[in-house]
């Protein structure tokens, strides 16, 4: 006679299973990108084309395939779609104005305040940053690897200054990080970063969780408790304060998900957030008293680099299922930052 499972003893059997491991990422390379998997599903892709501002990730997908950053202009017809800053592609690393010093610049951005290099906006007269090579590919298990190098170029295409930067994918199950380690190396000059607000590493989230969207339930949490919700104006009450994280959640698809920015609390120069009601979330760390950040407004000593010197930084982007709290981003970025 067969024996029949009691409801105690089926919650003691199904309790003592181990839990399944995190699909294993693996890296896909093309011409014009690098895809990262987590088994079936696709994560990211780091666009690296000959056509782009810039490189930047897009899509950003939480687990079930739930987009959590704005497709615009990459992909257009999407819910409650936005298309303002086209500059703002999904997530990306740069800065507003990266001034080389003693060398002459043929041609200048169409800001007036720009007195380097434009690499933040798309406007006449801007910087691209190319890559220009892709190595040392690695993966193990739930966490794989990409080495890049770029060179940073002024209008003309002069190159300014280079770069190395390590894209690592690492899933977790529920949520997904994604880490950029930059090393900026100031090889053809002296560099300065000039005081903006329109940096640094920063991100642009889905239309449909934004907190001015018209049928939205977004939420920005900061590190510090701080939380504003939609429906809300621009001014944000985290907006220019340091923070070791910002998170912005909401309903996307049906779905409750998000994406959370860390800076790591290594970087020489911690950031102050530049993050808007509308959807972007940035962590600048050399906004100065023309950025007007409340918390960096009275410092005046602008981020340089001598000839020949390197700036390493780190951030890394959570994207997960839930809220904040229920996604265990505190948690997610003490560990992050430990390493």
């Amino acid at each position: 006679m067969p024996r029949i499972l009691s409801g105690l003893s089926l919650f003691f059997v199904v309790a003592s299973l181990p839990a399944a491991e995190p699909a294993r990422v693996r890296v896909v390379r093309d011409k014009n990108g690098i895809d990262f998997t987590a088994g079936d599903a696709l994560v990211t892709r780091y666009v690296i084309a000959d056509d782009i501002a810039k490189p930047y990730l897009w899509p950003l997908n939480a687990p079930g395939n739930v987009a959590v950053t704005r497709g615009w202009p990459m992909q257009k017809g999407l819910a409650q779609e936005t298309t303002d800053h086209v500059h703002q592609k999904s997530a990306w690393f740069c800065h507003g104005d990266v001034i080389p010093e003693g060398l002459e610049l043929k041609e200048r951005s169409a800001d007036k305040h720009v007195k380097g290099v434009d690499f933040w906006s798309e406007t006449r007269g801007h910087g691209r940053i190319v890559c220009v090579e892709v190595a040392d590919e690695k993966s193990d298990g739930s966490k794989a690897s990409v080495v890049t190098r770029n060179e940073w170029r002024a209008p003309d295409g002069t190159k300014i200054m280079d770069e190395r930067r390590v894209i690592t994918v690492r899933n977790f199950g529920d949520s997904r990080l994604i880490a950029l380690d930059i090393d900026l190396h100031a090889s053809v000059c002296p560099i300065t970063f000039g005081d903006t607000k329109e940096g640094s590493m920063g991100v642009r989230v889905s239309d449909e969780f934004r907190l001015t969207g018209p049928k939205s339930d977004g939420v920005v949490t900061s590190a510090d408790g701080t939380i504003a919700k939609a429906p809300a104006k621009e001014n944000l009450p985290m907006w220019g304060r340091r923070a070791d994280w910002h998170d912005y959640s909401g309903t996307t698809d049906g779905k409750m998900v998000g994406i959370a920015l860390f800076d790591h609390p290594k970087n020489p120069y911690r950031s102050a957030w530049h993050t808007r009601a509308y959807g972007l979330m940035a962590a600048n760390p050399f906004g100065r008293t023309v950025a007007a950040f409340p918390d960096t407004k009275s410092e005046t000593d602008l981020v340089r680099m001598a000839k020949g010197d390197h700036l390493k930084l780190r951030y890394a982007l959570l994207v997960h299922t839930g809220g904040a709290k229920e996604a265990k981003v505190a948690e997610r970025f003490a560990a992050f930052a430990e390493e």
